[in-house]
């Protein structure tokens, strides 16, 4: 594969590994303490970088370089994670972001950072230059004076490090001080027992003042791991060997973490870092010795053989980390493989399906007109095995609503610290699927509600508190599926919709007639109208009743409704419902005045035969006790023709209403194709698409969800 083919994928990639950076950022700021979290976080940006660099893009190499240290700085611990650095890193995401857009349309090899990528630049160079581990080095001599007591005869324990440390003969040439080092290990842990190495020393007559010939062999106890005892050698670490054994009592702990470790590296050597056993310095010098005994001895040895002879590690460890290594190639090797697919490949599928559900149609027209019982069997397993392959083909479209639930943690997170508040998000049903196409076209809906939920519905802390409320705001999102159809719902426990100040502003507005007699959810719908808004001033949030309008148009262009149920004082949930799918459905086939309609077969409860005894009264019907409203579907679409003898009522229900469908012929179950209407027809009532079916006649797809409140507000007007 080309770069130039590779380079979707890289962009693709670079977008997963941010978000995954951002809702990582996100769960430090609740754990700081979690040295997982922060890990994960650095990966990220270290393959972000890595990929960035294949690609030549210098500009989010350089950036992502200096968030990559700043991050190493604070997994080392010499930076803690406070809220000002957690911003810093989340802007810098953004501006990551910025530049990896500017490689979608090839601007980026010629990009300079923009005004705020400088500005970032040097705030994130500022946390690395107060931090910087080197400056403390060069000063110990300075700073810490102290002698350095040897102890030669100090008895060594099991709970000791062991350093053996030999320097190299310019150390004192460029600057460094042995004994410096050792002081500086004291302000990390105790020497137990130190002994001089003199091994190297010449005679005294060939020696050079300038020249260091000793080394030590030390005993330590201190708490810290092995790479912050390593990083205390780390400016000489050219000038000298050195090698660090853990001790005894460490084995019990690495391998423990071995055990727990839920990384998917397959290396022995990348276990053996992620659990902090050993230091990518040891494993760079492992390699290097790895190729120099190949070389001598035409053998390869394993990387555990030499950790262990060179005192590296213990062999329980090793031996743990090789178990760990066949467990997650085992469970690799089970495990589903995933690929990458071009979204319009997966959508000509799905159209290529819903041709071959059409065609299956036309010859089961065609078979029961001949009367062959064997042509009939036959094509019912054609039938059978076309259904199997278009849930199959709908089922690839079918992603998990939570990626893009997870996203508005950083929307709550930053409109609440810009308004001041303390608010907190909750998501429930995240792993509630829907049509990869539904998803990309909620989040912007989504993003409005949720805004709005803590700009309009949270109040301020003040105002929570007087009210026996908790100062931390809640802001709710869930998914769950009813009826065929998925359910989106925002919740917030704020101070709910003010049902006679919506009234009044629409009153004002002309949106509304002070003689109507409005129930209260129509009431409620009025913030849905275009320029409608009760903020009593504009900010950047709100206040220019641009958005909710928005909204609605949006969510009936996917054919869902939006509900919204409000108590005042109590808080407010704003209902989304929407079809799994936009490609195919299987839907009830009815006539009227010989013209076909498709009913969303999710949405039918019963069919009921209307006959001259039945307590029939124009827009409801008694059905066994209950009044059911019906919609007249020949009158509704204006159908000129002789009215049917038989009628028949389809009970259609959706979002806890039901209504009856009043129709002439019932034709059965149909698995039908939904195509959408022309821009002509987006403003017919009742219909959200249209099918052809296997005769080549063209039959109407209803909208259930509008017929339905259609026949409540025909009913709820012949009352009043």
């Amino acid at each position: 594969m080309s770069l130039d083919q590779a380079l979707p994928v890289f962009i693709e990639e670079s977008r997963a590994l941010l978000q995954e950076m951002e809702q990582g950022l996100l769960r430090l700021e609740q754990a700081p303490e979690d040295p997982d979290i922060l890990n994960a976080i650095f990966r990220a940006a270290h393959t972000i970088k890595g990929s960035a660099g294949l690609f030549g893009f210098d500009a989010i190499v350089s950036f992502t370089h200096v968030v990559e240290n700043v991050l190493d700085r604070m997994r080392a611990g010499e930076i803690p994670p406070r809220p000002d650095l957690t911003n810093l890193l989340l802007q810098s995401c953004d501006e990551i972001s910025v530049l990896v857009d500017a490689a979608t349309v090839g601007t980026e090899s010629n990009a300079e950072p923009t005004l705020t990528g400088a500005g970032l630049l040097h705030r994130l160079r500022r946390y690395l230059e107060t931090s910087d581990s080197r400056n403390d080095i060069g000063h110990l001599p300075a700073e810490t004076p102290a002698p350095v007591e040897v102890c030669g005869e100090g008895a060594v324990t099991g709970d000791c490090w062991h350093i053996a440390v030999d320097f190299g003969e310019n150390i004192l040439r460029n600057g460094f001080d042995p004994a410096s080092f050792i002081r500086y290990l004291c302000k990390l842990g105790d020497i137990v027992h130190l002994a001089t190495q003199t091994e190297r020393l010449p005679p005294a007559e060939h020696m050079d003042p300038e020249s260091c010939y000793l080394g030590f062999e030390i005993d330590f106890r201190s708490p810290t791991d092995k790479k912050t005892i390593e990083s205390v050698f780390e400016f000489v670490r050219d000038d000298c060997h050195i090698r660090i054994t853990p001790p005894s009592a460490f084995a019990a702990v690495a391998i423990e973490r071995i055990e727990a470790l839920k990384a998917e590296a397959d290396k022995v050597g990348e276990i053996l870092v992620e659990v902090d056993a050993v230091t990518p310095w040891e494993i760079e010098e492992v390699l290097i010795l790895q190729n120099e005994i190949e070389a001598r001895a035409q053998r390869h040895p394993p990387m555990g053989e030499i950790l262990v002879q060179e005192g590296m590690l213990q062999q329980p460890v090793v031996q743990a980390a090789l178990e760990k290594q066949k467990k997650i190639r085992d469970a690799k090797t089970g495990e589903t493989r995933l690929i990458r697919i071009h979204s319009g490949k997966l959508d000509q599928l799905i159209n290529q399906v819903g041709e071959l559900v059409i065609a299956g149609a036309t010859a089961s027209l065609l078979a029961q007109r001949t009367n062959d019982s064997a042509l009939q069997e036959a094509l019912s397993t054609t039938l059978r095995l076309v259904e199997e392959v278009r849930g199959g083909a709908l089922q690839l479209r079918m992603v998990q609503i939570g990626e893009t639930f997870n996203r508005f943690n950083r929307v709550v997170r930053d409109v609440s610290k810009e308004l001041g508040k303390d608010i907190e998000l909750q998501i429930s049903g995240a792993e509630t699927e829907l049509d990869k196409t539904v998803v990309e076209k909620i989040g912007d809906p989504l993003t409005h509600l949720v805004r709005n939920a803590i700009d309009h519905g949270i109040e301020p802390t003040d105002r929570r508190i007087a009210a026996g409320k908790p100062a931390k705001g809640t802001v709710r999102l869930n998914a769950y599926h009813e009826s065929g159809s998925i359910v989106i719902e925002v919740n917030d426990d704020g101070g709910g919709l003010n049902r006679d100040k919506i009234l009044s502003k629409a009153i004002e507005r002309g949106l509304a007639n002070a003689n109507q007699n409005l129930s209260e959810q129509e009431i409620y719908h009025l913030i849905f109208e275009p320029g409608f808004s009760t903020a009593d001033k504009i900010s950047n949030l709100s206040g220019r009743g641009v958005g909710m309008d928005v909204v609605r148009r949006n969510i009936e262009a996917l054919r869902g409704t939006v509900e919204i149920q409000s108590h005042e004082g109590q808080g407010s949930t704003i209902r989304i419902r929407l079809p799994l799918t936009l490609a195919i459905i299987d839907g009830f086939l009815v006539s009227v005045g010989g013209y076909s309609y498709v009913i969303p077969l999710n949405t039918v409860s019963e069919c009921v035969e209307l006959n001259e005894r039945e307590q029939y009264h124009g827009s409801y019907v008694n059905l066994r006790g209950e009044v059911l409203p019906i919609l007249n579907l020949r009158e509704h679409f204006k159908v000129n023709s002789q009215t049917s003898r038989r009628r028949n009522i389809v009970v259609a229900h959706f979002g806890g209403q039901k209504a009856g469908l009043l129709v002439d012929e019932l034709m059965g179950e149909f698995q039908t194709v939904i195509k959408p209407l022309g821009k002509l027809f987006g403003k017919v009532r009742g219909v959200s698409g249209f099918t052809i079916l296997g005769s080549g006649d063209v039959a109407l797809i209803l909208d259930v969800p509008s017929l339905i409140q259609h026949a409540a507000s025909l009913e709820a007007q012949k009352v009043a």
